[in-house]
Order: structure tokens, then sequence, then C-alpha cells
């Protein structure tokens, strides 16, 4: 477990601000994930939320990937 840990931050040091901007986006986005399960008034909005979240994960996973191969 503590050399995934550390993979992982090694490749966080190669980040650039957009990987960054791109996991602000993707903490932002399950936040209001959560939120909006909790409102009956944000539903509608809600496959804008999966859209932006599940694009930034994905942004993140392939930094994570490109930067620990």
């Amino acid at each position: 477990m503590s050399g995934m840990v550390s993979r992982v931050m090694s490749a966080a040091k190669k980040y650039t601000m957009v990987d960054y901007g791109f996991f602000k986006f993707l903490m932002i986005s399950i936040g209001i994930l959560l939120g909006v399960y909790f409102n009956e008034a944000m539903k509608s909005i809600l496959w804008l939320v999966w859209l932006v979240f599940i694009v930034s994960a994905a942004w993140m996973i392939w930094q994570i990937y490109r930067y620990t191969r």
C-alpha cells in the first residue's frame, strides 16, 4: 500500500496547473453530486454534474497513469 501511495505522490509532483484545475473540478463536482441527491430542485441538472465529474475523473486517472509509467 505504501508503494502505491509513493507512486501517486511522485506523480502529483509532475502535475501542471491544468491537472490541478481538473482535480479541483473533480472535487467540486463530487460535492455537488452529493448535494444534488439531497435537493429535489437541482435534479434537473444532474446529467451535467455527472458529465463534469466523469470528465474530471477520467482526466485525473489518465494523468496518474501517464506519470507513473
